[in-house]
C-alpha cells in the first residue's frame, strides 16, 4: 500500500485572551504530532475531549493553519496556496459529529449533497442529479427521489448521518475523516451506521481517518492507532497491539473506562488506574504526570516517543512489568 497522507511534527497553540484583549494563557492543542496514512487504511485517533483530534482534522483540511510542521497528500506538501487547498478538500472529505449542525436547514437534501460538487465544477445540472441519486441509494437511503426532495427536519438523526456520508462521497475523495460520527446518534443505530461506513470503505478503497473517544468502536473500525493526550501523541501502533496489550498508563486508563455488557458489572466498582490530577503545569515534561499513578522523578522530562514492543510509547515507566 502506498503513502497518501505524511503529516510530519505537527503543532498548534490557541492563545486566551480576557475582555481588554490581554494575553491570558497559552494552550498547546496539538504538539509535535506525526502519523501517516497509506491507502485503503482506517486510521483512529483516539483520547478524551480536548486532546486535540478535532483539531488535527482542521489542521489537514487546512481549515486552521499549522504554527510548524507538514503536511504532505499524494506526494504533494501542501500550503497557503488556493490550488493546494481545493486539491486537499476535493480529494479530503469530512464527516463531523452532528449531523444537524453541519448540514444547512433551509436546504434540500439533494442541494445539500450536490454543493461539494457546484463548488469544484464537477459534471452539469444532470450528471450532478445522477451522482446525488447514486450516491443516496450507496448509503441506503431509498426511494433516493424522495429522500433527495426532503429537507434535514423530516430526517431522523441516524438519516442525517447518511446524508453527510452521502455529501461525503460524491467527490470520490482517497481520504473521509469521521470525526465522532455516531456518537450523536441512538446506541440502537450506531453499529449500523459503522457498518456501513465499513462497507463504503472497502469498496471504493477509501483511507479513512476515524475520530473517536470510544475505543469499542475503533477497534471495530480501524487498524493503526493513535491515542492522543493533550496534544501529545501517548501511544501508536496497530490497534490489536495497542488496545489488547497497552504500554502507556493512559490508553490503560482509557480501556478501564469502557462499559463491558455483563449484568454483573452493575454491582461491581469500576477501577480506572488515573489520579486526580495534581496542581502542576500540563506542558512541562509528561503531558500525563499529574494523573498518572506510575508517575516517577523522571517524568519531569519531556518522554520521546520510542519503539517499544512494536509500537511507539512515549513513557519512561514499563507498566507491564
Amino acid at each position: 500500500m502506498g503513502e497518501i497522507l505524511k503529516v510530519r511534527g505537527l503543532s498548534k497553540q490557541f492563545t486566551k485572551k480576557n475582555l481588554f484583549g490581554s494575553k491570558t494563557s497559552t494552550v498547546k492543542a496539538v504538539e509535535d504530532v506525526t502519523f501517516s496514512l497509506h491507502d485503503d487504511e482506517v486510521l483512529v485517533i483516539a483520547g478524551e475531549s480536548g486532546s486535540g483530534k478535532s483539531t488535527i482534522a482542521k489542521l489537514i483540511l487546512r481549515g486552521i493553519a499549522p504554527d510548524s510542521g507538514s503536511i504532505v497528500f499524494d506526494g504533494e506538501e501542501i500550503s497557503d496556496d488556493t490550488n493546494s487547498i481545493m486539491k486537499i478538500r476535493m480529494n479530503c472529505q469530512m464527516i463531523h459529529q452532528d449531523p444537524y449542525d453541519s448540514i444547512n436547514p433551509r436546504m434540500k437534501i439533494k442541494d445539500i449533497i450536490s454543493e461539494p460538487l457546484e463548488i469544484h465544477n464537477v459534471g452539469n445540472a444532470a450528471e450532478r442529479e445522477k451522482i446525488v441519486l447514486d450516491a443516496l441509494k450507496e448509503v441506503k437511503l431509498e426511494p433516493s427521489k424522495e429522500i433527495a426532495s426532503k429537507y434535514p427536519h423530516m430526517l431522523s438523526g441516524g438519516q442525517r448521518q447518511r446524508v453527510v456520508l452521502a455529501r461525503a462521497l460524491v467527490l470520490r475523495p482517497k481520504i473521509i475523516i469521521a470525526d465522532e460520527p455516531v456518537s450523536m446518534l441512538d446506541v440502537s443505530i450506531r453499529a449500523e451506521i459503522l457498518e456501513l461506513m465499513k462497507n463504503i470503505q472497502k469498496k471504493n478503497n477509501i483511507s479513512f481517518i476515524y475520530i473517536t473517544h470510544d475505543l469499542a468502536t475503533a477497534r471495530y473500525f480501524g487498524q493503526k492507532i493513535i491515542i492522543l493526550y493533550l496534544g501529545k501523541v501517548m501511544e501508536s501502533g496497530s490497534i490489536d497491539q495497542v488496545l489488547l496489550k497497552p504500554r502507556h498508563p493512559y490508553t490503560q486508563a482509557l480501556i478501564d473506562a469502557i462499559s463491558e455488557p455483563d449484568p454483573d458489572n452493575l454491582y461491581k466498582e469500576k477501577v480506572i488506574r488515573i489520579n486526580e490530577p495534581l496542581n502542576i503545569d500540563f506542558y512541562s515534561g509528561c503531558r500525563f504526570r499529574a494523573r498518572c499513578q506510575y508517575a516517577i522523578d523522571k517524568c519531569e522530562n519531556v518522554p520521546e516517543l520510542e519503539s517499544r514492543d512494536g509500537r511507539n510509547v512515549a513513557c519512561f515507566v514499563d507498566i507491564t512489568k
